[in-house]
């Protein structure tokens, strides 16, 4: 063309959790049935929406203001109704007009980093959820910036790393927390989060708190919403229904802003969001108007409790099958419904493969593993081998090699095969 139309920053748009979708696809074709364990979509592995979910939804469903536009920050009614179920919890107070409403996260995503100066970057973790650190390098044009998670240490950030970074990288503006965390399921203490937010006041930036998995917290752990540590600090966090209640297909978030009048770059910088939300002209309206409902629904809590019960369960089954590997780093996973594993490198080399039957496939695969990282030629003799889809760690921002998986079976005995099998695969990956 005559002109150079691609954004400096396009090569930072990875999402691997989707891509590898398209390999699994081929392997697929060779007559391996693929059991998905690369997405967070609790629907898609085989939860079941309660009726009194659904009769909300289909009662709006019949309502003809609910195929309208709604306010640009989302339908007032929704935005009181949020912002006293997160004033009750104590901490940061705020109104109505600090939430707005997003077409997912995703959208919500999309706006904080595109909308940030190019020169202010976000330093997140590592390893990271791809979503952040994509739209976070897309916008500065170069990789993301990113803080260690320990994987010794229950995948905790590493503190003293946050700091060193933040100190010696004045571009940094902003600190983001994701908390549960995915990829690795961590839940961190409030003591934890106090540190960041002392972080952050001491070297006056702004936190982004996804929050999105905040309810789906068990094994006795306990964390903090972003409003009962903050302080005076400014301050994001972001919610939604996707995964709490799940409805990932309404693609319906919200961001709520804390102390926004505390500085006057971060007001501007929160109202040119509300703008480009204007120019949109509004989020999806029905999800919004059933909110209220279902979170107040006399079954919610239970309804969330025994969902908690189920990861809490499938959490400690996938941690005992594995913990005893030689070779690995795991931790249980407390919050969110995802666990990462982390090959030791010394355990790692070029040559490691796993059975595969088909000849053809075979030669498929080991054309695919040529020049990949290693935890990514374990993911593909994986799938070929036993169909079972996982995305590697080095695609989430992360040098740590391993991958990701998730705890969402909800047939118990497939449950108890996936883990069982990735257990065998991997001693035999390791020869261990």
């Amino acid at each position: 063309m005559r002109n150079n139309i691609v954004h400096v920053g396009a090569d930072e748009l990875t999402y691997e959790i989707r891509e590898i979708v398209d390999i699994a696809k081929k392997i697929e074709k060779f007559g391996v049935e693929i059991t998905w364990e690369n997405i967070g979509d609790p629907v898609a592995k085989g939860e079941k929406i309660p009726l009194w979910i659904k009769e909300i939804v289909a009662e709006l469903a019949m309502d003809d203001s609910s195929y309208a536009y709604c306010p640009t920050k989302g339908l007032l009614e929704t935005r009181e109704f949020l912002a006293e179920l997160t004033n009750k919890r104590g901490g940061a107070q705020i109104t109505a007009e600090d939430i707005i409403f997003f077409n997912g996260l995703g959208d919500a995503i999309a706006k904080i980093y595109g909308l940030l100066r190019k020169e202010a970057r976000v330093i997140g973790p590592s390893p990271a959820y791809s979503t952040h650190s994509s739209a976070e390098g897309a916008h500065a044009g170069c990789p993301p910036i990113t803080y260690y998670l320990d994987p010794e240490n229950n995948w905790y950030p590493d503190l003293d790393d946050l700091r060193n970074k933040v100190k010696y990288n004045p571009s940094i503006a902003g600190i983001l927390i994701i908390n549960p965390d995915n990829p690795t399921g961590a839940v961190y203490p409030k003591k934890v989060l106090d540190e960041i937010v002392d972080i952050a006041n001491e070297y006056d930036l702004f936190i982004i708190s996804d929050e999105i998995y905040c309810n789906l917290v068990y094994n006795g752990k306990k964390t903090a919403l972003l409003p009962e540590v903050i302080d005076d600090v400014c301050g994001i966090s972001l919610k939604g229904i996707s995964k709490e209640i799940p409805w990932p297909g309404a693609r319906c978030g919200w961001m709520e802003v804390y102390n926004v009048d505390k500085d006057p770059i971060f007001k501007k910088y929160i109202e040119s969001i509300c703008r480009a939300k204007m120019v949109e002209v509004c989020s999806t309206t029905l999800p919004q108007k059933a909110i209220p409902r279902i979170l107040s629904h006399k079954e919610y809590k239970k309804y969330l409790k025994e969902r908690n019960a189920f990861y809490e369960k499938a959490s400690n089954i996938a941690y005992n099958k594995l913990k005893d590997i030689e070779g690995i780093i795991v931790n249980r996973t407390n919050g969110a419904f995802y666990m990462s594993v982390v090959f030791r490198e010394e355990y790692l080399n070029e040559n490691q493969k796993l059975h595969v039957e088909n000849e053809k496939l075979r030669a498929f695969v080991e054309n695919l593993v040529k020049n990949v990282p290693y935890d990514k030629r374990f993911v593909y003799y994986l799938l070929a081998s036993t169909g079972i889809c996982v995305v590697p760690l080095t695609s989430f921002c992360s040098d740590l090699k391993g991958f990701r998986i998730t705890l969402l079976e909800k047939n118990e005995n497939k449950f108890n095969w996936i883990y069982e099998t990735v257990s065998e695969k991997i001693k035999e990956y390791l020869n261990v």
